[in-house]
């Protein structure tokens, strides 16, 4: 995934998990809202850690010149 989409989406991320976080504060629910904290930093930080998966064309443990013969 290109970098610009990353910072994109990290920055989407951000600001609901900030709005979810003052949202459940202002409803009092106070576990909650930390929870909802490290969920945001979790799901931004895993997107930067993980690289997506790329799938070649044996996907599925099937290749197409053996099963060809």
């Amino acid at each position: 995934m290109p970098v610009k989409i990353k910072l994109g989406l990290s920055l989407l991320t951000a600001l609901v998990a900030a709005f979810a976080y003052y949202h459940q504060h202002i409803l009092g629910h106070d576990r909650i809202q930390y929870v909802v904290a490290f969920l945001g930093v979790f799901m931004i930080f895993a997107m930067w850690l993980f690289p997506e998966v790329k799938r070649d064309e044996s996907a599925g443990g099937v290749r197409r010149d053996i099963a060809r013969r």
